[in-house]
């Protein structure tokens, strides 16, 4: 089964993979002595009309012939590249695009991953955790701290400290087991994000992806947009645009960063009332003021 970031994209590579299906369904009529009814029909990179009448506009997005060739090369170059199905797991992506680093960078993994991070010259970590649901979850990461550094993120779950579980301790267990724990050395068993989605959206020719948000809280969703079209839910925390956390910043400090962002929007939720009970011990100065929000590496 094909896998695509967003809907936008797996109707574009359905549509290319219709037009090399009839490329070759017109082949293969050729080969056997009969012409095909009507040739005018038979898709050409000249834009002459195809199995599908236009393909300029769709969804908000351009399509003509330069606008593939400029944003979309393997497209323009060979329907065929994008009309091979692709492997469980593996993304379709002919409108985002295979290198697309927004969507690399908020991606969500699945299993467990192991961090080494040691105590900086103050014995701190530079981090907070909550419990929720008897999991401890990382609720705040400190700018440049050895957290930020170790590439824990808002939201991981962790399930060991030091190869001991720590499934069902209160919050203020963990922390007292990091402050005493080696300076040195500290080992956490990690699960990425348990309780977050990445969605990706596509920008329409106006810039926007379609939907409203204040203080960081998805409020509404625009008809017939690409957030609509997606599946972009109301009462959900804006966690990360593109990967780059956004939590503690100004609503216009967002809107700037997604109108910064590239025609692909790729955005990290999280239910309001699971992102309420996380941050319910945080003090809103200190998330504003030293809240991580550096872009990741990939």
């Amino acid at each position: 089964m094909s896998l695509y970031p967003s809907l936008e994209d797996m109707k574009v590579d359905q549509m290319a993979q219709a037009q090399v299906d009839y490329r070759q369904h017109v082949a293969n009529t050729v080969t056997a002595g009969f012409q095909p009814p009507n040739s005018s029909h038979v898709p050409s990179s000249e834009g002459s009309v195809g199995l599908y009448p236009s393909l300029d506009e769709y969804m908000g997005l351009c399509l003509t012939p330069e606008s593939i060739a400029a944003n979309m090369p393997v497209l323009a170059q060979s329907p065929q590249t994008v009309a091979v199905p692709s492997s469980a797991g593996t993304m379709v992506a002919p409108v985002t695009g295979q290198t697309n680093l927004g969507l690399a960078r908020a991606e969500v993994k699945q299993g467990i991953r192991e961090i080494v991070v040691c105590k900086d010259s103050k014995g701190k970590i530079g981090m907070r955790v909550q419990a929720v649901s008897k999991g401890i979850f990382v609720a705040f990461v400190l700018s440049g701290s050895p957290a930020a550094m170790g590439g824990l993120r808002f939201g991981d779950q962790i399930l060991q400290i030091n190869g001991t579980n720590v499934a069902g301790w209160s919050r203020d267990k963990t922390m007292d087991v990091l402050k005493k724990a080696d300076a040195k050395r500290i080992t956490f068993a990690v699960r990425d994000r348990p309780f977050e989605r990445t969605i990706t959206l596509q920008k329409d020719s106006a810039g926007y992806v379609g939907f409203v948000f204040k203080n960081g809280k998805i409020t509404a969703i625009a008809k017939d947009t690409s957030a609509a079209r997606n599946g972009l839910l109301i009462d959900h925390a804006l966690l990360e645009v593109n990967g780059q956390n956004v939590i503690g910043l100004k609503d216009k400090e967002i809107s700037e960063i997604l109108h910064a962002s590239p025609k692909t929007v790729t955005i990290t939720i999280m239910p309001n009332f699971v992102f309420d009970h996380m941050m319910k011990s945080m003090s809103s100065s200190l998330v504003k003021k030293s809240m991580d929000h550096s872009i990741p590496d990939v």
